[in-house]
């Protein structure tokens, strides 16, 4: 797909609280993208949700890539694994969710329906879209000579609150759902990471995960959903011959981010580009990462 002269036409899998919250609000809202089409294997959820925005329902994700020019995800990691390769495979832009897929197979055969159909991609690691992110992961690059560092992700999300009954959240956990985001953010100020030394998950759901990255530097990312923290820890640190360094949250909001998202996603449509450094491949280097970690930890 070329330019695009009208708004993008773009349908949404997923009606539960993600969705509600980030995804439809923000396609709905943004000048560049029209929110069409939902659809949930909750019809009732999904009738809500586009009575809300605007939008229509679609009894089948197949009538929904029918009615639309991409398509955004917030379902568990095996629904869109699947549903997002044949979007691909029929030219649809993809708006991806973390983990892309639920296995390592199924990531790879994502991945390759998206090259071979020349389509955009993008994965959202939320953060990564907050200026601020963009702004000190620059300065971090410049600076240069991170011997180490760590991730520190520690919430109560499976204890309560809107995604305390996800059942793909507690079957995979924090390697997973949060895994990824810590993940991104190592290898993003550290270097490609090369290898998981060791992973470790505890009886109490507490992952430890340690990096090896490109050019020698290591690292450990720490992650629960079990602990009764208010607000949530999510914290990235490196040093080295610059001392130490903490990446700042200052507030960009999660729906600010995928605004921000959604400002590049139109931008990469309109202009023919496939290639992001957070699209679909970003995507399948982390899905490696937490393959390898799980295998590492025997879980």
């Amino acid at each position: 797909m070329g330019r695009v002269d009208e708004q993008l036409r773009v349908g949404l899998i997923g009606a539960g609280p993600w969705a509600g919250m980030v995804h439809a609000p923000g396609i709905a809202d943004h000048p560049g993208t029209r929110l069409t089409t939902i659809w949930a294997r909750r019809e009732e959820a999904a009738a809500e949700l586009a009575n809300a925005h605007g939008a229509t329902t679609a009894k089948t994700p197949d009538e929904l890539l029918e009615q639309v020019d991409a398509v955004a995800f917030a379902v568990p990691p095996e629904v869109q694994a699947e549903i997002a390769t044949r979007a691909a495979e029929q030219g649809k832009h993809l708006i991806l969710e973390k983990p892309i897929a639920d296995t390592l197979d199924r990531a790879e055969r994502l991945v390759d329906a998206v090259r071979r159909n020349d389509v955009a991609s993008l994965v959202v690691l939320t953060k990564r879209y907050a200026p601020e992110t963009r702004e000190q992961l620059d300065q971090l690059r410049q600076a240069g000579g991170w011997v180490g560092g760590s991730a520190r992700w520690l919430t109560g999300a499976l204890l309560g609150g809107p995604f305390s009954n996800s059942p793909w959240r507690h079957e995979r956990g924090p390697l997973d759902d949060i895994g990824p985001h810590a993940f991104d953010l190592l290898d993003a100020t550290l270097g490609t990471i090369t290898d998981v030394i060791a992973a470790n998950r505890s009886e109490h759901g507490l992952w430890q995960v340690v990096f090896q990255h490109e050019g020698g530097a290591t690292s450990v990312a720490t992650m629960t959903m079990h602990l009764p923290l208010n607000p949530s820890i999510a914290e990235v640190t490196v040093y080295g011959e610059h001392g130490h360094r903490v990446l700042a949250d200052r507030g960009t909001t999660a729906q600010q981010c995928f605004t921000n998202l959604l400002d590049d996603f139109v931008a990469m449509v309109d202009s023919g580009t496939t290639e992001h450094p957070l699209d679909v491949r970003r995507g399948l280097h982390l899905q490696r990462i937490i393959d390898l970690a799980r295998r590492k930890a025997g879980a």
